[in-house]
């Protein structure tokens, strides 16, 4: 009873924090769709040879992608409570977590960051750079919280996966276990007479073999009859 409501509670703890996390997946998509919504009202076309200038939209759309698939495979592995899905979802994340930390690394490590950038006709990317200046303080505090609902659910994944139960069990020696064998051939029982049956054929007999003698004249003292004898 305490192992499942355990693993209840940790799995709805995940689910609510991948659903946060979703959060921040689906709004890069939204504001993806938007910025390349603005971009074709503005006169911009989506022409084949000409996508490599929307590649800022590219990689909001790739980000929340990402994080969205993140996200529904967190909440599937917490749902069937699988260790195998919950060690993918584990590792993935990990994984994205390094990837974070390192582009948060190179932005603040080097000042002149934004030269390495190719160049955005649709000009989004100077307003949001703008805009993020302005209100440095809060986007500070999102990107601390975004990457503390990835570390809590890596957590909680792996505590859930912890304290699943074993469908495997190792035995050390054939001591731990009992194994019940049967025989092949089960023996036949004989049937037992009864007592009261063999005293009804030994007094049957010597009632016929005292009346043949008188029959035919024959000494009882002489000829006897013995049943065990006759059987020999």
């Amino acid at each position: 009873m305490g192992d499942n409501c355990c693993r209840s509670c940790l799995g709805f703890l995940l689910k609510f924090l991948n659903f946060l996390h979703a959060f921040f997946g689906v709004s890069l998509v939204v504001y993806a769709v938007w910025v390349l919504n603005h971009w074709i009202r503005n006169g911009g076309t989506l022409d084949l040879n000409k996508l490599s200038d929307l590649w800022f939209v590219g990689v909001l759309m790739g980000t929340g992608a990402v994080m969205c698939l993140i996200v529904l495979t967190g909440y599937v592995a917490a749902e069937i409570r699988s260790g195998c899905c919950l060690c993918f979802y584990s590792f993935i994340a990990i994984v994205l977590i390094i990837a974070e930390a390192a582009l948060a690394g190179g932005v603040i490590s080097n000042k002149n960051w934004q030269e390495y950038l190719p160049n955005d006709p649709t000009g989004e990317l100077k307003t949001l750079l703008a805009f993020i200046e302005e209100n440095e303080d809060i986007f500070k505090w999102i990107g601390l919280s975004l990457v503390a609902i990835q570390g809590m659910s890596v957590f909680l994944a792996l505590s859930l996966k912890a304290v699943l139960p074993r469908r495997r069990l190792d035995y050390d020696s054939d001591e731990d276990f009992v194994v019940i064998r049967r025989p092949l051939l089960i023996p036949q029982v004989a049937p037992s007479y009864s007592s009261s049956s063999m005293d009804g054929k030994g007094f049957h007999s010597d009632v016929w073999s005292s009346r043949m003698r008188q029959k035919y004249g024959l000494n009882q003292n002489e000829y006897t009859f013995n049943p065990v004898d006759s059987k020999v």
